[in-house]
């Protein structure tokens, strides 16, 4: 099959990204870390490599298979409460707790680096989003940090209390001018030019006193891709080349910078190839295809109001609502809003005469469909991406919580599943819904914007999920009848991610 072949290739190249490296894993405490570094190669500089919030070391390979291809020995690691730390994150957001909790376990890992063989030297710092401002804390009171590469950061430090180190900014051209502004401002402060004036991939400053300063924009990406531009792992190369006085002629491999990008497009394209014939080859769970469109008189007029007034009432009820039931950032207010907004269309559809049933469906064939559809997704899209992307497989410490947001998310998915299938649903009811569910969100972004901000960074994962496990849920439903076969797998798979991805406090 084409979709398998691709797959095979995918993955063939995404494995080939680490040929020529040696990777040692490792723990530092309750620390996940990961050291990577050229075989047979003379030691070369350290550079620790930090992920941003809601992040994971996998996250960050791109850079560390960079830096390691040319020649550096580049360490990558979970901070507490993210990827597969045990170890919970301490504090609220943007309190005195939080960063010491993050400082420290950056202070653990860079104290590791030091500790390793021929490494007694400077060392650069690498960060992201939540990371850049954490590693400008720890450069602030180490003079023993050569240079530092912030990508996306957000900074809580003045940009006159920046230290004294030589400093990199690289950004997405898709990313908030806001967050653009500081990056520029801080260059600026060096270059004596306005803000505004500062030019893109100009060095500004004295790479021998510590106060070169640049500015990097990568065209085509936004917070996440930046992460795999080629402009911005080839400008962090270049940055610490300069600060460490390598030329390019020392790398000792292939050299040249991360391009697993290309290869997770043809190794996810072939899963969506794939999938479809898969399908066929669920058991049939029901005898004619269920849904509320099996409804008598079902179409628009009576669609609406069952899809709209969830999308509005739901961010509006639990705006004076406390979310601190679970250990997970984000975590428990998303998993209150698919649950509400569950509910709520559940009311609807019940109003209407159109709950989900059985409708004579074989148990065993609907247990049989979910168990074959599970074991696909696992194996074809959770591993690979927890391999290759980010942390996607549920460590034990955090099955509680995906169990406690299956709660929530399968409310949803079967009320939403139901609402938009059945021979007389609206065509486009599928796509409407999810765009409703999406404007919920933002709405509740906006009226509690302090609480809930990160909520704006994983509305295009969710929507990247959505056209995913959409597409999966269109053929399943073609091939089984039943609505509630996609609605069980995917609430499993949302609640997963979700539970996986956001950090556990403490």
């Amino acid at each position: 099959m084409l979709g398998g072949l691709l797959m095979l290739i995918g993955l063939a190249g995404l494995f080939g990204s680490y040929v020529g490296l040696e990777i040692e894993r490792t723990r530092v405490g309750s620390t996940p870390v990961g050291l990577f570094q050229p075989k047979a190669a003379p030691p070369g500089p350290v550079v620790v490599v930090a992920h941003g919030f809601a992040g994971s070391r996998q996250l960050m390979h791109p850079f560390a298979v960079t830096l390691a291809r040319n020649g550096y020995r580049a360490l990558v690691f979970d901070f507490p409460g993210h990827g597969r730390n045990t170890q919970p994150l301490a504090g609220e957001i943007g309190d005195d707790a939080r960063a010491a909790a993050l400082l420290g376990a950056l202070a653990d890992v860079v104290d590791y680096a030091r500790d390793l063989p021929d490494s007694d030297g400077p060392l650069a710092l690498l960060g992201h989003s939540m990371a850049g401002d954490i590693a400008t804390r720890y450069a602030s009171a180490h003079e023993d940090v050569r240079a530092l590469v912030a990508v996306s950061p957000y900074l809580s430090l003045p940009v006159d209390e920046l230290p004294a180190v030589n400093l990199l900014f690289i950004y997405g051209a898709w990313e908030p001018q806001v967050i653009q502004q500081q990056g520029r401002a801080a260059v600026a402060a060096v270059a004596g030019p306005d803000a505004a004036a500062v030019e893109p991939g100009t060095t500004y400053g004295n790479f021998d006193d510590g106060t070169a300063r640049r500015l990097v924009i990568a065209d085509g990406v936004e917070h996440i891709g930046v992460l795999y531009s080629a402009t911005a792992l080839q400008a962090a190369l270049d940055w610490l080349n300069a600060a460490f006085e390598r030329a390019e002629t020392e790398s000792v491999t292939a050299g040249g910078v991360d391009r697993r990008g290309p290869w997770l497009g043809l190794y996810y394209l072939g899963v969506l190839l794939l999938a479809w014939p898969l399908a066929l080859r669920l058991p049939q769970v029901a005898a004619e295809r269920l849904g509320a469109g099996s409804t008598a008189g079902w179409g628009w007029r009576r669609f609406w109001p069952i899809a709209v007034l969830p999308a509005l009432l739901t961010p509006v009820l639990l705006w004076p609502v406390p979310t601190d039931f679970l250990a997970i950032a984000i975590g428990d207010y998303i998993a209150l809003h698919f649950g509400l907004y569950g509910l709520l269309t559940l009311i609807g559809l019940w109003r209407a005469g159109a709950l989900p049933r059985l409708g004579g469906a074989s148990v065993s064939a609907l247990v049989a469909a979910i168990a074959m559809v599970a074991v696909f997704e696992t194996l074809a899209l959770a591993l690979p991406t927890d391999l290759f992307v980010a942390s996607y497989l549920p460590a034990p410490h955090r099955l509680a919580t995906v169990a406690a947001l299956f709660a929530g998310t399968l409310l949803w998915f079967v009320a939403d599943e139901w609402l938009t299938r059945g021979p007389g649903a609206p065509r486009a009811a599928y796509a409407v819904t999810k765009a409703l569910f999406l404007v919920s969100l933002m709405l509740a972004v906006a009226l509690n914007l302090n609480e809930l901000f990160f909520l704006v960074i994983i509305i295009p994962a969710i929507l990247v999920l959505f056209l995913v496990y959409g597409l999966f849920s269109g053929w399943i439903y073609r091939r089984t009848g039943q609505p509630l076969v996609a609605a069980v797998t995917n609430a499993f798979a949302f609640a997963s991610a979700i539970a996986v991805s956001f950090p556990l406090l403490g």
